[in-house]
């Protein structure tokens, strides 16, 4: 077992859980969760992958504002670039995974956490307990623009501009009418347990799938690669 996640299968899922409590975002995840996307895809009979959280309040709150604050005081500009292009990277893989990706969300998707639900295939989440928000307008953390982008192919553009703009806290049970998530279960148990049978219901081939998001999700891509790296390089203008 790694100390940010575990790997197990169901079966042809894949169940990738992180383990890292709040399971903030910061390089060290970024460089093991990108590793972790890899050695699943090495199982040949993989189907699909489930990913969620071992933390009974948490699935992720973000980017770890621990490393990340001090980085900027400490003018470790490259550190933090370095680290944003990972997570691009790690955004583009499940943009373009050749096997379905479905986030069990069973706690707190704050900021770059509910971000990282976003850049999945599907979703399901909790109605009990945990939920979903983009407080970055709060904390003064601009949106890349291929963020933008995929976030708005998992929500209507009238939801994502209302909680983009005002930082208000969602839950499963609102996020399911506007169907950002499949379902909303009561309990942990359950959501697991709908998530790896929906997972369980896939079982297409890797080389037309990959194809599928390929083009589906051509314009994302474009913009992550073509404009994201102008913001991330000119990071220190923006501090």
């Amino acid at each position: 077992m790694h100390a940010l996640s575990q790997l197990t299968f169901e079966g042809n899922v894949a169940i990738l859980t992180l383990t890292a409590g709040e399971n903030r975002h910061n390089p060290a995840f970024a460089q093991h969760l990108l590793a972790r996307l890899e050695d699943i895809l090495a199982n040949e009979v993989c189907s699909a992958l489930v990913l969620t959280s071992d933390d009974e309040k948490y699935f992720s709150l973000g980017i770890d504002t621990d490393w990340l604050m001090p980085a900027m005081q400490h003018k470790q500009f490259d550190d933090i670039k370095d680290f944003m292009h990972t997570m691009d990277e790690v955004f583009k893989t499940l943009l373009l995974y050749p096997i379905p990706v479905i986030a069990a969300i069973n706690g707190h998707a704050f900021g770059n956490g509910a971000i990282l639900a976003c850049a999945c295939d599907f979703r399901f989440m909790r109605a009990d307990k945990g939920f979903f928000c983009f407080p970055e307008v709060d904390l003064s953390i601009p949106f890349l623009p291929g963020m933008i982008e995929f976030v708005k192919k998992a929500m209507p553009y009238y939801r994502f501009n209302e909680m983009k703009l005002s930082g208000r806290r969602v839950s499963g049970t609102e996020l399911e009418q506007d169907h950002v998530i499949e379902r909303a279960f009561d309990s942990q148990e359950t959501l697991m347990e709908g998530a790896i049978n929906y997972a369980k219901t896939f079982d297409k081939k890797r080389s037309i799938f990959g194809e599928h998001k390929k083009r589906l999700h051509k314009s994302m891509i474009d913009t992550i690669d073509n404009e994201n790296g102008h913001f991330i390089d000119n990071l220190v203008l923006m501090v």
